[in-house]
């Protein structure tokens, strides 16, 4: 049988033992002296000059006097002289000084509780943290403010986050019910990215920034260049549609080639313009003007124009631009007239354009 317990090192009382109080009296001032412990500092390497009666202290690293040789330990006075405990892997302590809680990794004493959280493999905030997370917070709200300058701070804050190289990916992530639904950083590619999705998995970039130039990229927004590619004739004195009927280029299919309307796709601020090149049908002289309509009847301010001298047979051309406030359904067509006689509105090089601005 062994003559102390395994962990507390407490003395037993042996058969036919005499005077039994001395050894249980031993084992009680053992367990007063590191259970609920508590020390009164943890960074001392001496011992103090007036100690009381169930003091108890760390020792700490290169301890001297009469610590000498018990650096880590507990060391307790009872009244009369130093007793060291030697703690074990697990041990906890509350060191007054500080107001901070120790433990003991099996090599020294280190501190945990909100002023020391160093290498915490999972941390959970309302919720569980588990290994794809562990970090996770359920929360409504969370602040990160600076230290003021009267606090001893710089007023600055700052939030870093790093990847370990460009093919790496760098963000957030913005997800409903757990469906992402837009990503911003660093995803797929060296330029930085807003990206959007309806259903998780198909993406569009509302900008992408290029790594190198900075230049600003938004493939998706709304606009259109198209042009007449035959010479549309107009009567005298009559306004016409002219038929834009070939798109060059058409984000979002906003363009209708087919009814040479453009339709906005959301409501905004759009830039919207024209160009109209005079065609003659007779020698005799003509007067020609163009404008933007909304809906087939309105008629957009700013937006039309007029060459008032007479021409025959000179490359005549109205270039119209304006802003517009446009409802996302509101169409867009380009009218055409001419005073005096007929003539045409030139193929190729009578064009309409746009794109949204805000």
């Amino acid at each position: 049988m062994s003559d102390a317990s395994p962990n507390l090192a407490m003395p037993f009382i042996q058969p036919s033992q005499a005077q039994k109080h001395v050894t249980h009296n031993e084992a009680l001032t053992i367990l007063d002296a590191v259970t609920q412990l508590s020390v009164l500092s943890s960074d001392r390497t001496e011992p103090p000059a007036s100690p009381q009666a169930g003091d108890r202290y760390i020792v700490a690293p290169g301890a001297g006097l009469d610590w000498s040789g018990h650096d880590g330990n507990v060391a307790t006075f009872d009244g009369v002289a130093w007793r060291f405990h030697e703690p074990k892997s697990g041990w906890r302590t509350w060191d007054v000084a500080t107001g901070k809680l120790l433990v003991q990794d099996g090599t020294g004493w280190i501190e945990i509780g909100h002023d020391a959280l160093d290498n915490v493999a999972r941390l959970g905030i309302g919720t569980n943290a588990d290994a794809t997370n562990p970090f996770t917070a359920k929360i409504e709200s969370a602040l990160w403010t600076a230290p003021y300058t009267a606090e001893g701070g710089t007023g600055n804050m700052i939030q870093t986050m790093n990847r370990e190289g460009t093919a790496n990916d760098l963000g957030m992530v913005l997800q409903t019910d757990y469906v992402t639904q837009a990503i911003l950083g660093h995803f797929g590619s060296p330029d930085f990215r807003l990206s959007v999705s309806h259903d998780g998995t198909n993406f569009k970039d509302v900008f992408s920034a290029d790594e190198s130039t900075g230049v600003l990229s938004q493939p998706n927004l709304p606009r259109f260049k198209a042009k007449t590619n035959f010479d549309n004739y107009a009567a005298v004195q009559t306004w016409i549609k002219i038929a834009v009927n070939e798109a060059e280029y058409n984000q979002q299919g906003a363009f209708d080639p087919s009814t040479n309307l453009f339709t906005a796709p959301m409501n905004g601020t759009y830039m919207l313009g024209a160009s109209l090149l005079f065609k003659e049908d007779s020698t005799n002289v003509v007067r020609m003007s163009g404008r933007l309509v909304i809906n087939g009847t309105d008629a957009i301010s700013g937006s039309y124009g007029e060459i008032s001298g007479p021409h025959a047979h000179l490359s005549t051309a109205i270039w119209i631009q304006t802003l517009a406030d446009l409802s996302a359904g509101d169409t867009v067509e380009l009218q055409g007239h001419f005073r005096g006689n007929p003539a045409y509105f030139a193929a190729d090089h009578t064009t309409f354009w746009g794109y949204k601005v805000g």
